[in-house]
Parts: structure tokens; C-alpha cells; sequence
């Protein structure tokens, strides 16, 4: 908090700090931090969105977006993107495609889904939630 002061006083325009609760990050902004970071709380959140869930992988933005990597629904194999229509029934978008001992692939509607391939989607964070549950 010192060191914030310090930096707040220096007037250094971007303050950066750490919290480990919420009563600390409204103490760090009182006394200038700009931004105030969670990492034990964001890092809990993550995990639990991967323990609850079939999701590999699980980032969510501030504003209720969300990027998951998750596997593929067995019935996606060998079938292309258009043909599933995952953003028409599901609301999420794929943004590629990882099959193990391959290079990451960017999805195009063509895109035809390899058995046990893993899939990055976003879209809202409530559907990329329901989607991985459906995997």
C-alpha cells in the first residue's frame, strides 16, 4: 500500500497492484492503484471451471465473454463446422482446432473436425458453459 501511495504521489499514470481480498483492493484503490488484480481468486474461479465442467482449458473476461478449450462432441468427427452449426445451436464460435501431434488449426467453415480433436470456442461465458457441459 506504501508503494502505491509512493507511485500515486509520483503521479505515475498506470498503477498496478495486487489484492488478496476485497476490503485490500478497495484500501489499494483509495490510495491510487488504477488497476487491482485478484490472481488467487481468478486462478480459484479457473479451476473450478475446469474441475465442474469437460473443459481443458477456461479464460473469462470482465465483460461476460469467455475462451474455452474443450473436446470436441464425439459427434462433430468428421463432420465441417458449417454442417454443425455450433454458433446457430450452441451460441459459441469456434476459433480452432488442436488434434494431438498437430499444429494448431484456425477455423474456417470447411473446417472438418478430427476425431478426439480439442476445440477453442468463445462466445458468452454462460454458453461456452453450456457447450462444454454437452461435450
Amino acid at each position: 500500500m506504501l508503494t502505491v501511495l509512493t507511485l500515486s504521489e509520483l503521479s505515475v499514470r498506470e498503477i498496478w497492484a495486487k489484492a488478496v481480498s476485497a476490503k485490500h483492493g478497495r484500501i489499494l484503490r483509495s490510495v491510487g492503484a488504477h488497476h487491482v488484480i485478484y490472481p488467487e481468486a481468478t486462478m480459484g474461479e479457473r479451476v473450478a471451471h475446469l474441475i465442474a465442467s469437460s473443459m481443458l482449458d477456461f479464460f473469462e473476461f470482465d465483460d461476460g465473454f469467455a475462451i474455452a478449450k474443450t473436446r470436441a462432441p464425439r459427434h462433430a468427427a468428421g463432420r465441417t463446422l458449417a454442417e454443425l452449426a455450433l454458433r446457430t445451436k450452441h451460441g459459441i464460435t469456434v476459433v480452432g482446432i488442436k488434434t494431438h501431434g498437430a499444429d494448431f488449426e484456425y477455423a474456417a467453415p470447411e473446417t472438418v473436425v478430427p476425431a478426439e480433436a480439442e476445440l477453442v470456442v468463445a462466445g458468452s461465458t454462460e454458453m461456452v458453459q453450456r457447450f462444454a457441459a454437452t461435450t
